[in-house]
């Protein structure tokens, strides 16, 4: 099987985050983390996922700084995969897929899980993208900048 091309050195954004994690285990282990999945088997058993799957992906999201490997909060032998700052930071990304799922991917009426404010128990509204004047902002609204290359000094 070929191996795939890396976007680490992309020059998009985009690009480079889907090489952290656009990969479908690689969002559902975070999700889980989210949840509250703290331990390899925690993960196994909530996805259904291989053990070798699982323990790429996991190597790969704490490699990639998304998740920290701590000795068990109870006092056992065992390690516990928990979200660093920067893990905690993909909300936004799993809540706006959630929400993108929900409206477009259940037929009306059909149950599904949902995300509360655990003060108020209301549901989270929509996620949208608001300019800095408050207007909400669709694709349309913006444009996008590509800025020049870096250029090297010569050796």
């Amino acid at each position: 099987m070929a191996k795939r091309k890396s976007m680490k050195d992309d020059p998009c954004p985009v690009a480079r985050a889907l090489e952290v994690i656009g990969d479908r285990w690689a969002m559902l282990i975070v999700r889980d983390a989210y949840d509250g999945s703290r331990r390899f088997g925690d993960f196994q058993r909530n996805l259904g996922v291989a053990r070798n799957i699982l323990t790429d992906r996991l190597h790969g999201l704490t490699e990639d700084g998304v998740l920290a490997v701590q000795p068990a909060s109870d006092g056992s032998a065992y390690q516990e995969y928990v979200l660093t700052a920067k893990g905690e930071q993909l909300f936004p990304v799993v809540l706006a897929l959630r929400q993108w799922g929900e409206q477009h991917l259940f037929r009306r009426g059909e149950k599904h899980s949902l995300l509360l404010d655990k003060d108020s128990g209301a549901a989270l509204p929509p996620m949208l993208p608001h300019s800095r004047d408050g207007r909400v902002l669709r694709a349309a609204d913006t444009v996008l900048k590509k800025l020049p290359p870096k250029v090297r000094p010569e050796t």
